[in-house]
């Protein structure tokens, strides 16, 4: 694995590369880094490039502004993509990383072989989301190490909290000195972005969906009825939380990559 520095806008943004071949670029969601994606990155770079990107104020990227819009973080991604002459690819992402995608997605279609929400929707968020975003930032200035502590656990199954408690362990390490200015930033990103169900039913592309029975931070009913909006969806139903990637490493990683050589071969 290659690790480096991309310079946007006199910020160091983070990213990796392994492999070679068609490229899949992996998106990881709200405090989490591009170390989500190790595992999978080892396992598809048999087979493919794997860009892992590490967005503004996770992981070693720096914060580019106080407010991170899904539409800056795209055109990080379709910087990065440019630099390392990388011009279709897939586009999979974890939460937030979904919105990111989505994002990309609206704005440079013709770049994209296929589109993967790996527990992640197309809606705007509701008025009393973006009360819950306003009241998050608040809790963060307060405490937010106990925050951090908190929110990650919350993430999985119930049944998967104490089964998964050294993954959970390793996440919260790995976020723990995330600044509160990073979280804050992503918050608002998230709740001033508009919904892209648009994309959903104008794009001439394979889309993926990895959706959690468990999952307390995406509505199942409302993702299946986007998903029947796409022209081609393919729907990964999994008795978990939101973190498919731990709670269902195998499924999930065999699913992302049979998608990907599907979307190649078309």
């Amino acid at each position: 694995m290659n690790a480096a520095f991309f310079n946007y806008q006199g910020k160091n943004i983070h990213y990796t590369t392994e492999g070679q071949g068609n490229t899949i670029i992996l998106l990881h969601g709200f405090m989490e880094s591009l170390q989500i994606w190790k595992d999978f990155s080892k396992e598809l770079s048999a087979n493919f490039k794997i860009i892992c990107i590490d967005l503004p104020g996770h992981g070693k990227s720096e914060c580019i502004a106080t407010v991170h819009s899904m539409d800056q973080m795209a055109d990080i991604v379709k910087q990065i993509a440019d630099y390392l002459a990388v011009s279709s690819f897939v586009l999979i992402g974890h939460s937030m990383g979904g919105y990111v995608s989505l994002q990309f997605a609206d704005q440079y279609p013709l770049m994209l072989r296929g589109l993967g929400l790996f527990h992640s929707q197309a809606l705007a968020d509701s008025e009393e989301t973006k009360k819950n975003r306003d009241r998050t930032c608040e809790i963060v200035k307060l405490n937010r190490k106990n925050f951090i502590s908190q929110f990650i656990p919350d993430l999985f199954a119930t049944e998967n909290v104490e089964r998964f408690a050294t993954e959970i362990q390793i996440l919260q390490s790995q976020v723990i000195d995330m600044s509160e200015e990073a979280i804050i930033a992503a918050l608002k990103g998230m709740k001033i972005r508009d919904a892209k169900l648009n994309v959903l039913t104008d794009l001439d592309l394979p889309l993926l969906f990895i959706l959690g029975k468990k999952d307390s931070r995406v509505n199942l009913q409302q993702a299946m009825a986007q998903a029947m909006l796409a022209d081609h969806a393919e729907i990964l139903l999994l008795n978990v939380g939101h973190m498919g990637y731990i709670e269902a490493r195998d499924e999930t990683l065999f699913t992302v990559g049979a998608f990907a050589e599907k979307c190649f071969a078309i």
